[in-house]
């Protein structure tokens, strides 16, 4: 028995590091998903447009992370994006908070933000944020600047430069 153990030292090794290596991705996959040892909230809110978010993207609040979306769904009533957001529950936020998705930047991620409100009563498990903001397709929104940016003179600005010189020339 003590020779077998000697001979597969190395491969009892590798495998505990395996072994170790999975435990840690499945505990990383778990965090990023919403999982916590801390007490958390779940609530939905309905979104008209949910562009650019999916499971694990951020909840903030001020610009610091207070959750993450656990899900998404199309409501068939309203057709609208219904997201549930996983909240740590030591985050008191008030019942009137609104959400709102929006984006670190130009070229950053997508996150969804919290926006306290006014009320004395906090958000519990299985509560609804009635005031939203759905993602703006910032693509879109460029693209329009760019088609929309010709100047006033609609391209006759050269045509009006040249009927101008060709009047001051002298005569030949």
């Amino acid at each position: 028995m003590r020779g077998l153990f000697r001979d597969n030292l190395f491969e009892a090794l590798v495998g505990l590091l395996v072994v170790l290596l999975a435990a840690w991705f499945v505990f990383f996959a778990w965090q990023r998903t919403g999982g916590s040892f801390h007490k958390r909230i779940q609530v939905t809110a309905l979104f008209p447009a949910a562009n650019g978010i999916s499971t694990g993207t951020d909840v903030r609040v001020a610009g610091l992370k207070v959750g993450t979306v656990t899900g998404q769904k199309l409501d068939p009533q309203s057709y609208q994006a219904e997201v549930t957001l996983s909240l740590d529950s030591d985050v008191k936020m008030p019942s009137d908070s609104s959400a709102a998705i929006t984006s670190e930047g130009l070229l950053g991620g997508t996150y969804v933000a919290l926006v306290p409100g006014g009320s004395d009563q906090p958000l519990k498990n299985g509560d609804m944020i009635l005031d939203t903001q759905g993602s703006i397709d910032m693509m879109g929104l460029i693209g329009s600047l760019i088609n929309n940016s010709g100047g006033g003179s609609g391209g006759n600005a050269d045509a009006k430069a040249g009927s101008t010189m060709m009047e001051e020339s002298p005569a030949q």
